[in-house]
């Protein structure tokens, strides 16, 4: 842009000075000749040359130019030193005696034309013509002023050039150059990281970009970072599923073997015997929990989170809340809560775009904490609302809650609130907050007034093109 910027100014610059000079050149000579023409009609008309003579003489040696006068048929009257046998001079004066003489320079002066000029004039007034004069003048001077304005003119445009690459330079370092440091951190993070493995590489990830070349090497950067941290997530995860299978057999391969040796345990020994009954018990509830959070963060993309083809994306609302309600009525009742559904102008036929053994993951999850931690004599309502275009599922009790310091704390794997009764992995709400992401909803987890825990879930209504 800047060299066609200074090509655009430089070019008219320099064509306008040549012509500039070469009218100025002209002109002063076309009105040297109109004076000649008024001597030399003088002369022809009285026969008398001398001041002729003389004036062409003085004009030579003051200018260096030559003239030539001739009369209406063509006869020398006066020459200073004009080749009056030159073609192009015998021609300039015919077209003058004719009245055709030009009235402009024929073209602008340019370096490697011819080092004279020539200007005819016909002598006489009006249609009455006695003869011709003709001026015969170096362009030397002419052409080096030219030249002299034209190499000023291309300094000029060679440092506005310089100047103005510099500038891009820098210009382009301060713009591309955190694209570059920021490219070459990623491909050090990305080096960094497990390779990828490409037959399992999401085919999102090959894209051909267009564009500078710091912008498509950062995107390749970046795409080259997604994979591999996507590929170590995914291996995490499935390391974290296949250790747990791994010791799920052994584990209830143990938990089988002290069930049989408990009628071998005498009395002294049964209160370890039961100790170790019960860890045993909370580590198998620790790998499944594992396990399921494991599917539970897996993205929506990958193999291990797809559900079966046939399964449905979708459930109705009002029924998988009341068929919870139902099946977890006997453990409330057992604990000494009541557990009720409010009435709500959500309709029956109320559809969520998330799938109902999902759906009844997080529902068990929330009842599950507020039956085991909300206390005897509490009350749990479970209340229904469309919020903009997401239901909200709300578990709602009025037990004794969590200091408000732990509130967001309570998502986070393996934590426990201070005031939590014995049991529990600390990994249910974990489980259901990373269920409800995947699905495009959101668990919350606030405290209730005047004082209690409430735990949201919010899940988008499934579009009449999404329900079957």
């Amino acid at each position: 842009m800047a060299a066609l910027t200074v090509a655009g100014l430089a070019f008219p610059l320099g064509a306008s000075s040549a012509t500039g000079r070469t009218q100025e050149l002209w002109f002063s000579r076309y009105v040297d000749a109109e004076w000649f023409g008024d001597l030399a009609a003088e002369a022809i008309t009285t026969g008398n040359t001398e001041s002729l003579l003389l004036a062409m003489n003085r004009y030579h040696e003051l200018y260096g130019d030559s003239v030539i006068v001739v009369d209406a048929a063509g006869r020398e009257v006066a020459n200073s030193g004009v080749p009056s046998d030159d073609p192009a001079v015998i021609t300039l004066l015919t077209e003058a005696r004719r009245n055709r003489h030009a009235r402009q320079p024929p073209h602008r002066l340019r370096p490697w034309d011819p080092e004279t000029m020539l200007v005819a004039l016909p002598v006489g007034r009006g249609v009455r013509i006695e003869g011709a004069v003709l001026i015969e003048t170096s362009t030397g001077e002419a052409i080096e002023d030219i030249e002299n304005r034209l190499a000023v003119i291309t300094f000029l445009s060679w440092t506005a050039l310089a100047v103005f690459a510099v500038v891009a330079v820098l210009l382009s370092r301060w713009i591309l150059g955190p694209l570059m440091r920021l490219s070459s951190s990623v491909r050090q993070l990305t080096g960094s990281l497990p390779k990828p493995v490409a037959a399992a590489a999401p085919s999102v990830m090959q894209r051909h970009y267009g564009g500078p070349p710091e912008v498509r090497m950062l995107a390749q950067s970046f795409d080259s970072m997604a994979l591999a941290v996507t590929e170590s997530v995914d291996a995490q995860r499935q390391l974290v599923a296949d250790t747990a299978h791994a010791i799920r057999n052994p584990l209830a391969a143990l938990a089988i073997r002290l069930e049989s040796l408990e009628r071998f345990i005498p009395e002294e020994g049964a209160a370890a015997y039961r100790r170790t009954s019960y860890q045993v018990d909370r580590l198998s509830s620790v790998l499944d929990g594992l396990l399921r959070l494991a599917v539970a963060e897996t993205p929506t993309g990958f193999a291990a989170a797809h559900p079966d083809g046939d399964w449905p994306s979708e459930c109705l609302v009002r029924s998988a809340v009341a068929d919870r309600v139902d099946e977890w009525q006997p453990a409330f009742e057992a604990a000494g809560m009541t557990l009720a559904v409010e009435p709500s102008p959500v309709p029956d036929d109320l559809v969520a775009a998330i799938p109902g053994q999902v759906l009844d993951q997080i529902l068990d999850i929330a009842l599950s904490n507020s039956s085991r931690y909300a206390g005897a004599g509490t009350a749990t309502r479970v209340t229904v609302e469309i919020v903009q275009k997401c239901v909200r599922i709300a578990v709602t009790d009025d037990g004794v809650g969590v200091s408000p310091a732990e509130l967001d704390q309570l998502v986070n794997r393996f934590f426990r609130g201070a005031s939590a009764a014995a049991g529990g992995t600390g990994l249910g709400l974990s489980i259901a907050a990373a269920l409800a992401t995947r699905h495009g909803g959101e668990l919350s987890v606030e405290s209730a007034q005047p004082h209690g825990l409430r735990i949201a879930v919010r899940v988008p209504v499934a579009t009449p093109h999404e329900k079957r």
